[in-house]
């Protein structure tokens, strides 16, 4: 299953490397489209590819971490 979504990541995160930490801690694999960080706030667009229990896994760590999901979309 691949699923493109917008990650929106807080200033407190920018130390925390938390897409590494994705690819280690689930069976899941990541393309970044399109990324930017700041001192103040980051962001990116990626494309999450794994089976959808490891996904569901992998959004619930984003949202303990306090990162935004937004426009999520399954590609065509």
């Amino acid at each position: 299953m691949k699923v493109k979504t917008e990650l929106n990541f807080p200033a407190e995160l920018k130390e925390e490397a938390i897409i590494c930490q994705l690819c280690k801690q689930f069976d899941i694999v990541l393309n970044i489209l399109e990324a930017s960080f700041s001192t103040d706030v980051g962001w990116a667009i990626l494309i999450f590819e794994g089976r959808e229990e490891e996904l569901k896994k992998a959004f619930e760590f984003l949202k303990s971490k306090g990162v935004e999901i937004e426009n999520t979309e399954i590609p065509a």
